[in-house]
């Protein structure tokens, strides 16, 4: 097996159909398939089914798949580090995050770190939840993933990782909605109210609901969403309490927000900035993760709790 049939085989195996991969490879259809076909006699193994026009990968394939994948990284890996040995501190730094972050804390690093490294041109790359990001870094389309550290798993040895600042799960609601009286409440004071809730693709909705579970109660769910800020909106109007994390921006909203905890310890999940251990790291990559870890320890956390007061206005509370 050469570069050339791993390349191919991958291609094939996502997208599905050989006319796509082959308009992706920009080879012609007859070419690709002979390459698929010599593949199998290679390896003595059929790799795809065909049903109707899609190609399905065998079982043998889905094995397969995984090696060649590790293949190409190794591969793309030793031309990157060749790339970098030439050029220094210049290049392309790609960098996967969450919308939320991008917005709340990104947006207002990346001027500091462009005086730093004003010969490196960084590329984000919105991604919802950590299954997006593995796939993005195990493609080799970001250098960097930004998500949850919990999002991975104890004995996945896949991935390095450096730790960032921890975000809390924050109550969001009206006036007319009371939430107790301090800064900080027992997940148990939202059992009776209606909740906006995260979708359960993201980690911070997973760490909800098992706290929710440990207090033994059955959270009254009104509306899911993928956008936080729709949440907020909603809780705005009255409708329910939002749940959030910390790392949001809130301040145009005219809302109460309280921290939320489970017997006495507040509920939240640390951050990290993940990589491929295998693929090598750019200088200026490894100084991006360093200085942003500096930056979120200044400007953590993005809301904090806070009350309205008597004429109506919000104030920041004491955490």
């Amino acid at each position: 097996m050469d570069l050339r049939q791993a390349r191919t085989f991958v291609t094939v195996a996502e997208l599905g159909t050989v006319s796509k991969a082959a308009l992706r490879l920009r080879i012609a259809q007859p070419a690709l398939s002979r390459q698929i076909s010599n593949l199998e006699q290679e390896l003595g193994l059929k790799l795809f089914d065909r049903v109707g026009r899609r190609l399905l990968l065998t079982g043998e394939g889905e094995q397969i798949l995984g090696d060649c994948r590790g293949l190409l990284n190794h591969a793309s890996a030793v031309r990157e580090r060749a790339l970098l040995l030439r050029q220094g501190d210049s290049g392309v730094l790609r960098i996967a995050a969450s919308p939320q972050l991008i917005e709340s804390a990104m947006s207002g690093f990346l001027r500091q770190y462009a005086r730093r490294f004003p010969r490196v041109q960084v590329m984000l790359t919105e991604a919802l939840g950590w299954p997006e990001i593995v796939d993005l870094l195990e493609r080799g389309e970001v250098h960097l993933g930004q998500n949850l550290t919990h999002a991975l798993r104890p004995d996945d040895h896949q991935f390095s990782c450096l730790p960032l600042e921890s975000v809390d799960l924050l109550a969001a609601s009206a006036k007319a909605i009371v939430l107790g009286q301090s800064s900080v409440v027992d997940i148990a004071a939202l059992a009776p109210h209606p909740l906006l809730l995260l979708t359960t693709g993201f980690v911070f909705r997973r760490t909800f609901d098992a706290a929710c579970r440990l207090a033994g109660i059955a959270p009254r769910i009104l509306f899911e969403s993928r956008a936080p800020h729709t949440l907020l909106a909603m809780a705005e109007s009255g409708h329910g309490v939002a749940i959030i994390p910390s790392s949001l921006r809130t301040q145009r909203y005219a809302l109460q927000i309280v921290g939320l905890s489970y017997e006495g310890k507040r509920l939240r999940e640390p951050l990290a900035i993940f990589w491929q251990r295998q693929r090598p790291l750019p200088h200026y990559a490894t100084a991006f993760c360093e200085m942003f870890a500096s930056y979120l320890r200044d400007i953590f956390p993005i809301t904090a709790p806070r009350r309205f007061n008597a004429a109506g206005a919000t104030k920041r509370t004491e955490r």
